[in-house]
């Protein structure tokens, strides 16, 4: 049952100890949910955990290795059974390795893939076993413009994207044949001011980042809660990845040259990085690592292009408003000018 009547939505988030992940937790916690949290890392969930209380609902902190099927399967059962039914799953856990695709190991794609790619699909398909009895519901895909647009030294993690995008479509169209009311929408991000880049698998020699702009995750969160509560197939979020986006439709060619001479220098800062640092591609690091990285000072925390895109409607209606008044305003000065000069005709 679910304890807070003023937290009438469950929401639960994979990923949700740091990140993007933690951002999205805070905000719908914000709007009063409660909100069923899964990831490996302890801390990082008890510390996801503290901020949904104090915010006035209730958390149910799982550690979940979003890689094993029957662990999102429980997880998923005890929220409901704790929290209440599901109305909204937002699918954000990931892990990556940064490195020529030479360079990295089966062992490097099969976990990449395992829990970028398939974690997203288990997550799916429990909160769609779930949401049908309801026949309602909403699933939101952290998807990227990588999905679109794959950029060197992260081969894995840029074909998981795309195998979510081809997934997503697949079951969308069916739940679409089944005549379902539930509801999937994926965010295409751009790069992202988030803890990955202290704690990623790398084999280069400088340290990781994002590759510049680079937005705060709240920009994210923001329009994770938005599209939670809004019919939108895709939400594009940053100028910047509309352009990858875009780039790679018209001029694929171009692309993939752009990238071979700036992609390797856009993902490393100048600072060497220690090649044997410990990472969390197998095990989550200890500690509560929040929601931003390291680049607060480059990263910003608004997006023109996204605020535009969530109010896409209402500019389409305001502009409509402004070209029917104009009309309006041209009819009415043709016909002043036709009625001054059947007067001096007359006259």
């Amino acid at each position: 049952m679910r304890q807070n009547e003023k937290c009438l939505e469950v929401v639960v988030v994979t990923g949700a100890s740091a990140g993007v992940g933690r951002a999205i937790v805070r905000e719908f916690a914000k709007h009063g949910a409660s909100i069923g949290l899964l990831a490996r890392s302890h801390d990082g969930l008890e510390g996801a955990r503290q901020e949904v209380e104090e915010a006035g609902c209730r958390a149910l902190a799982i550690p979940t290795d979003m890689s094993d099927p029957k662990q999102v399967e429980d997880a998923a059962d005890t929220i409901t059974r704790e929290l209440g039914p599901i109305d909204v799953w937002v699918n954000v856990a990931m892990v990556s390795v940064i490195s020529p695709a030479i360079e990295m190991t089966p062992e490097d794609y099969q976990r990449v893939t395992n829990v970028s790619y398939l974690g997203y699909v288990y997550g799916t398909l429990a909160a769609v076993r779930r949401m049908k009895e309801r026949n309602t519901g909403k699933i939101i895909q952290v998807g990227s413009a990588l999905a679109y647009r794959s950029i060197p030294l992260q081969s894995a993690y840029c074909g998981a994207k795309h195998a979510i995008q081809g997934f997503t479509d697949s079951l969308r169209s069916e739940l679409i044949h089944d005549g379902s009311h539930i509801d999937i929408t994926t965010l295409q991000l751009p790069a992202v001011n988030t803890p990955q880049f202290t704690w990623v698998k790398s084999r280069m020699p400088h340290h990781p980042q994002p590759v510049p702009p680079i937005y705060q995750p709240e920009v994210i969160a923001r329009a994770a809660y938005w599209a939670a509560h809004h019919r939108r197939r895709e939400l594009w979020i940053g100028f910047s990845a509309v352009k990858a986006i875009i780039a790679q439709k018209l001029m694929p060619g171009f692309a993939d040259r752009y990238l071979a001479w700036t992609g390797y220098s856009a993902q490393q800062t100048d600072q060497p990085v220690d090649p044997h640092r410990p990472n969390n591609l197998y095990e989550p690091l200890s500690g509560d690592f929040g929601a931003h990285g390291e680049f607060d000072g480059r990263a910003q925390s608004f997006s023109l292009q996204s605020w535009l895109n969530m109010r896409r409607n209402w500019i389409s209606l305001a502009g409509l408003g402004v070209v029917a008044g104009y009309m309006c305003y041209a009819k009415a000065q043709s016909m002043k000018a036709t009625h001054r000069l059947g007067y001096r005709q007359r006259h």
